[in-house]
């Protein structure tokens, strides 16, 4: 499933995010890599999709490495001072050597749907880091998505060239621990009032703490941190995205 994800919607992504706080998330892991004592040093990024986390973290004196799936996505990462990426898979990819902490942010941990794909990733970070060092991500946060239930939401964004209308259905699959999220694009060209119109589902896996403590466990790591996202308040069924911070073993 995690093939076409972003493959229509990375056209858009960029205007679709453009009210992103992408200088507040960096400040946010920034502050939470010096609270475990990573100052400085080589990151890795899985799920590094148009570079912006990473080239702001390099401008703090960081060394990033990214790694993004999309090829479309990849196309519009610009390599930057302190900051590389390349197309590659986060289960499988073998760079052969180490870093200081492995981050993804933006859920991208919440589409590994199968348990294969978790525990590949955790995997996969193990081997990228140092003994103490550090996995950082994001996910949706079980107790919060029972909690609020996922609603139809629509996003409106525009700039010079385009106006784009997001439409975002969710089709919840409760034993499954998912959310699948339908988008439907409607993108007007305000040259010429044409209109394009994408879709494309978005396949989500939410989480508890005690099933990450479980991947942690057996991938080598074990949790050192849990909090909301930028607020660093405790997870409750009002968090939405929850950020943990696992220490490799």
């Amino acid at each position: 499933m995690f093939n076409s994800v972003f493959n229509a919607y990375s056209r858009y992504y960029e205007l679709l995010y453009q009210d992103k706080d992408y200088a507040g998330e960096v400040a946010y892991v920034r502050d939470l890599l010096y609270r475990h004592g990573i100052n400085q040093g080589d990151l890795l990024e899985f799920g590094s999709g148009t570079g912006k986390h990473g080239r702001l973290l390099a401008a703090q004196g960081y060394t990033v490495h990214g790694i993004e799936r999309s090829s479309e996505m990849m196309a519009q990462a610009d390599a930057a001072p302190g900051f590389t990426c390349q197309q590659g898979d986060i289960c499988t990819v073998q760079l052969d050597r180490t870093f200081n902490g492995v981050i993804s942010l933006f859920h991208v941990v919440s589409y590994q749907v199968s348990n294969g794909l978790l525990r590949a990733v955790f995997q996969n970070a193990a081997a990228h880091l140092e003994k103490g060092g550090l996995f950082i991500f994001d996910f949706w946060y079980t107790p919060a998505v029972y909690a609020q239930q996922p609603s139809v939401r629509v996003k409106r964004m525009s700039d010079a060239k385009l106006e784009i209308t997001r439409i975002a259905e969710p089709d919840i699959y409760a034993n499954e621990n998912r959310v699948d999220v339908n988008y439907t694009i409607y993108a007007c060209n305000n040259s010429d009032g044409s209109v394009q119109i994408l879709q494309e589902k978005h396949p989500m896996r939410h989480f508890s703490l005690p099933e990450i403590d479980i991947l942690a466990e057996i991938t080598d790591f074990h949790r050192v941190g849990a909090e909301e996202f930028l607020t660093k308040s405790k997870p409750s069924p009002r968090t939405w995205s929850v950020c943990v911070c696992l220490q490799k073993v």
